[in-house]
């Protein structure tokens, strides 16, 4: 779709300072930081806004994160920017299908090995009640030749990335902080044009609201995400997030105290003006909050808490 299309088809949330200028374009390699290089894959969409930006680490020994979907001409781009260096780590920050198909290509290429936190996986069972998957997007296929959990890291020649654990979006996510520089690398945890989805079974709230919370307390400035451009003051964007996540919980409470019980109700009450290609995704995000306040006993529901449930206030 049209790159402006794509700007207009998110909504504007008053509370978050989103920054949706971002002029790159596909197929170019962009020193973004001494270091740290980015590519932007010609996939734009209502989700992935103008496509999903690779990453380039180092000089001469190099790592790339997320080398993207399954993309040949973006594999390319990649690899013709790093033309005359040496590939050595592959990272990829989740397993969407816009971020971690790519990594064949780049590993057939180059040889170097894949880090990641491990293949796809739900952030919780799916009910027996659930009758279908919001998954689709996953890439099933990929595994990792390292797995890495939060906390480990990953050095080469010139650089060294911490592992931070990111649940939330998935459950595999991770970021990848680069501490000396005050630089992170956050996948699709933190964007700086839009909200992240956040659609169980696939995502959870929960994880999602502490992985923030774990972002804010480090002491990483600077972010660079799946999509868009760079999130300068990275943890006070954060925390707006984190405010606007609340204030969205209280807009349920608020719709279910009114009477609303099923999530297509709230979703056309709260999210007014919505790209309709993007409703279903707001459901999943209606639902995640729903399943945190069960969870906490604050709203109830008949059997599992599931897309097509119907919720009321707890007594």
């Amino acid at each position: 779709m049209p790159r402006n299309d794509t700007k207009k088809a998110m909504a504007d949330n008053d509370d978050i300072p989103f920054n949706r200028d971002f002029p790159l374009k596909p197929g170019v390699a962009e020193e973004a930081r001494p270091g740290v290089r980015r590519v932007l894959c010609d996939n734009p969409s209502p989700f992935t806004f103008t496509g999903t930006v690779s990453y380039i680490v180092g000089r001469g020994n190099v790592a790339i994160i997320d080398p993207g979907p399954d993309d040949e001409a973006h594999a390319r781009a990649l690899l013709d920017a790093v033309r005359g260096e040496t590939v050595t780590h592959i990272l990829v920050t989740h397993t969407h299908r816009d971020h971690s198909p790519n990594t064949a290509r780049i590993k057939a290429a180059t040889g170097a090995s894949v880090y990641a936190e491990g293949p796809h996986r739900a952030s919780r069972p799916r009910f027996e009640s659930e009758k279908h998957s919001p998954e689709s997007g996953a890439d099933r296929d990929f595994k990792p030749d390292v797995t890495v959990s939060g906390g480990d890291i990953i050095e080469g020649n010139g650089w060294r990335l911490e592992a931070v654990a990111t649940p939330g979006h998935t459950a595999n996510h991770l970021a990848f902080a680069w501490a000396e520089r005050k630089i992170s690398f956050v996948g699709d945890h933190v964007m700086g044009w839009s909200t992240s989805i956040v659609a169980p079974p696939d995502g959870s709230m929960i994880d999602y609201m502490d992985s923030l919370d774990r972002l804010a307390r480090r002491d990483e400035e600077l972010y660079f995400s799946g999509h868009g451009p760079e999130i300068p003051e990275g943890q006070r964007y954060v925390r707006f997030l984190e405010r606007h996540r609340r204030g969205r919980e209280a807009s349920i409470l608020h719709r279910l105290s009114k009477g609303d019980a099923d999530i297509p109700t709230m979703v056309r009450a709260i999210y007014i003006g919505i790209d309709p290609r993007l409703t279903n995704a707001a459901g999943y995000s209606v639902l995640a909050h729903l399943e945190d306040l069960v969870a906490r006993g604050i709203v109830a529901t008949d059997g599992d808490p599931v897309i097509g449930g119907t919720y009321r206030m707890a007594a």
